[in-house]
């Protein structure tokens, strides 16, 4: 148990870790949660910044949940602490201690937990991603959809009940953070897929990045 002594917390200031934030900056000078949608996540790096700044925080955002979970199953953790470790990353990535406490929606982090888990698994969750994406063009809708497939894939292709607890806590802290998405999406007001914003002053409606 003395390896979960350290694999938590560094899953957790992992997790922490504002890929977008940093990326934006870099690139462009420009602070992600001050424009576009406030988001630190992919989607809004995407829309404010470009294509290569986008997915570059996709994956460092993924990374950052794959990396711990892959090194505590590397070190033969038991599948409580992996789980647990997972769970520290997403939060992380949740609520930053770098920023407050104030991140994004967890999606890519969970994708790389997912991926760290389960291989085959995460990638057809990806791909339950892609066809809601490639069909309607929003991304929260896409991730909400995901969310209510992904612990039934888990359930039935692995099983194993950390890891289907584990999916259950992810998944419902994802659609709690999607919930303003939804009614921006009922609305009619939610950004699509591949919309670029301009301007300085564009709406905040979601702090909580994705």
């Amino acid at each position: 148990m003395s390896v979960g002594l350290w694999l938590v917390p560094l899953g957790y200031l992992a997790g922490s870790i504002p890929f977008g934030l940093l990326i934006a900056r870099a690139s462009k000078g420009v602070d992600v949660r001050k424009v576009g949608s406030g988001n630190i996540g992919a989607t809004n790096v995407l829309r404010v910044v470009g294509t290569g700044a986008g997915a570059l925080t996709l994956a460092l955002d993924a990374l950052k949940g794959w990396a711990p979970v892959a090194l505590s199953k590397l070190l033969g953790a038991p599948e409580v602490l992996v789980a647990t470790v997972g769970l520290a990353a997403f939060l992380g990535h949740l609520y930053p201690l770098f920023l407050g406490f104030r991140g994004g929606k967890g999606v890519a982090t969970a994708l790389g937990v997912l991926l760290a888990l389960f291989a085959k698994i995460a990638l057809l969750i990806v791909g339950v991603w892609v066809l809601i994406a490639a069909l309607f063009r929003y991304s929260s809708l896409a991730a909400v959809g995901t969310c209510i497939a992904c612990p039934l894939l888990v359930w039935v292709l692995d099983g194993r009940p950390p890891y289907v607890g584990l999916t259950i806590i992810i998944c419902g802290f994802i659609l709690i953070r999607h919930r303003e998405n939804l009614g921006r999406l009922m609305a009619g007001e939610e950004g699509k897929i591949g919309q670029k914003l301009q301007g300085a002053d564009l709406p905040r409606h979601d702090r909580l990045a994705s």
